[in-house]
């Protein structure tokens, strides 16, 4: 791993500072933090009133003073994460906070459509690949089950006689010890 991503602002600001004395970068996250989405109420948008978008940039800021190399900023309004990014002189990459971050980013689970269930606002779906996936995987399955898998092409082969070779000594070896 070339870095840490961790989640929280002024709360975990002494430990991005003590991580990255030691010399590991740390990639700050701020806003819908997914490891602890329980204490957010659930997933919801975060920064929607002045008193919370300003706790997200005092947060952002702090962040930076304790070495962060850049923030995530993730589901909150696009004004809010503008202004962030407008004032840190380090990176925000924007994952549902709109396009005045300074970069984005997308889980590929969600671009790809890797499952069923929920889809975030902010999530454009490119490509609907978990159907086919799905597919390929009963597929699998039925053919592993109805001995069809692994096929003739599917198996590393042997020499005949270096088989022969070896099931006598396992025959030799089998009589000596005992069948186990």
């Amino acid at each position: 791993m070339e870095a840490v991503k961790l989640e929280g602002g002024r709360e975990v600001a002494s430990t991005v500072r003590a991580i990255v004395d030691a010399g590991i970068p740390v990639m700050g996250h701020l806003g819908l933090t997914p490891q602890s989405v329980s204490k957010l109420g659930g997933y919801r948008v975060q920064g929607k009133t002045a008193a919370e978008a300003q706790r997200l940039l005092d947060d952002a800021l702090t962040l930076q003073a304790a070495g962060c190399y850049a923030v995530v900023l993730e589901a909150i309004p696009a004004p809010v994460a503008e202004v962030v990014s407008q004032r840190l002189q380090i990176p925000t990459i924007g994952i549902g906070a709109g396009p005045g971050c300074d970069g984005q980013v997308l889980v590929y689970h969600d671009v790809l459509t890797l499952f069923d269930g929920f889809v975030a606002k902010f999530v454009k779906q490119y490509a609907n690949v978990g159907d086919l996936i799905r597919q390929a995987l009963i597929d699998y399955q039925e053919e592993v089950r109805n001995g069809r898998f692994p096929a003739a092409a599917h198996i590393y082969r042997m020499p005949d006689e270096e088989l022969e070779l070896f099931l006598r000594a396992v025959q030799a070896t089998a009589a000596t010890v005992g069948n186990r």
